[in-house]
């Protein structure tokens, strides 16, 4: 048997949305994109939904219509894509990165705590694998600081803290639409918001800085416009706008397939020494992006050697993440030159194991089996 670390799952309604966008004469800019940001405010319950390119697209356009510049600082943990920080970089500003929770993998509250200084205007909390971070402490030591929230979400579509989906927590929300997320438009992303003035500004971004007014966004003049900021080409397409509508459609059915597998693998791993899973906390749900294990001490073999083995036996497993300041790129920012323990640790230690939509409980069986 083998079991690949991923296969999205495109149903025949996929291809006949995409098929049927391939005929309308609008490519871009066109009903299937109005349509998919509208399912996806009423699923998400925020105000505004804009598609773009990409989830590093929608991080660098929402610190860009936040003001961050040069001189600014935003704070990030260490432990997650390179996309994160980037973003950060791209508009000029300084990644500060912090370390995580043990238990979790999300963002440390101590951290963040130790790292604001004066030049800090945000922080972009990373809802590891699908699970919230503490939200309630970090929105609270946001307020305190006067500090922009922007919630990277490229995880967790579906997840929730409190009963609010992550992506309406903080002022902005970023989804990623990747081939291996929850739901797919083999590249893409979405920025939620609940600001009018937000919405607007970073509608203006995504297509070159062209004024775009709320009377004017269903009758658009001919000729007239104007190019009021340094914007960027990061729309999101029709074809894979239409991929998306008929994605969410069935986002309940994927997360529940997702946590039904989740649930076998915790009933069967629990049973071997060696390996634990992260701690699920309360007043959250886990939708699973990521079935990540931990490879402890008394396991008889490393993780490099354990991820060669299954790859022997034609399971495909991957390491999410490498911490960021441990990146050579990194290692010029003075944060990166700092301890992290949590992050040095699981570094070596994490495994992510297969997780998709259509995985039977005899693919689940048979990693597991493997494991032991």
């Amino acid at each position: 048997m083998k079991v690949p670390y991923f296969v999205p799952w495109i149903n025949n309604n996929d291809r006949k949305n995409v098929s049927k966008a391939l005929l309308n004469r609008w490519l871009t800019n066109g009903p299937f994109l109005k349509e998919f940001e509208s399912k996806f405010n009423k699923y998400l319950q925020t105000n505004y939904s804009i598609g773009v390119g990409s989830a590093t697209q929608g991080l660098h356009l929402s610190l860009q219509a936040l003001g961050i510049g040069p001189g600014d600082e935003v704070i990030v943990p260490t432990f997650t894509f390179a996309a994160t920080a980037n973003s950060v970089l791209y508009c000029g500003a300084k990644p500060i990165f912090a370390d995580i929770d043990s238990d979790t993998f999300n963002i440390s509250i101590k951290e963040i705590k130790k790292k604001i200084s004066k030049k800090t205007k945000a922080v972009i909390p990373v809802h590891y694998g699908g699970q919230a971070c503490d939200m309630s402490e970090i929105l609270k030591i946001c307020k305190e600081h006067k500090l922009f929230l922007v919630e990277d979400c490229a995880h967790s579509l579906g997840s929730t803290y409190k009963n609010h989906f992550c992506g309406s927590l903080g002022i902005l929300g970023c989804f990623s639409f990747y081939a291996t997320k929850v739901i797919t438009t083999a590249e893409g992303g979405m920025v939620t918001t609940n600001s009018a003035k937000l919405d607007l500004k970073i509608r203006s971004l995504r297509s070159k800085g062209m004024n775009i007014q709320a009377k004017d966004r269903e009758k658009k003049s001919k000729w007239k416009y104007d190019i009021t900021d340094l914007g960027y080409n990061y729309r999101l397409d029709e074809i894979r706008s239409a991929l998306g509508v008929s994605q969410i459609a069935r986002i309940n059915s994927i997360n529940n397939m997702r946590i039904k597998i989740a649930t076998h693998y915790d009933k069967l791993i629990n049973k071997i020494n060696g390996i634990t899973i992260p701690k699920k906390k309360s007043n959250r749900n886990h939708i699973y992006h990521l079935y990540t294990i931990k490879i402890e001490k008394d396991f008889n073999m490393s993780r490099d050697e354990l991820f060669t083995k299954l790859a022997s036996k034609g399971i495909g497993t991957s390491v999410q993440y490498y911490p960021l300041h441990k990146m050579s790129y990194y290692k010029n920012n003075s944060s990166a030159r700092k301890k992290f323990f949590n992050a040095e640790k699981l570094k070596d230690q994490i495994l992510c194991l297969p997780i998709f939509p259509k995985m039977t409980l005899k693919q689940v069986e048979y990693v597991v089996s493997n494991l032991k």
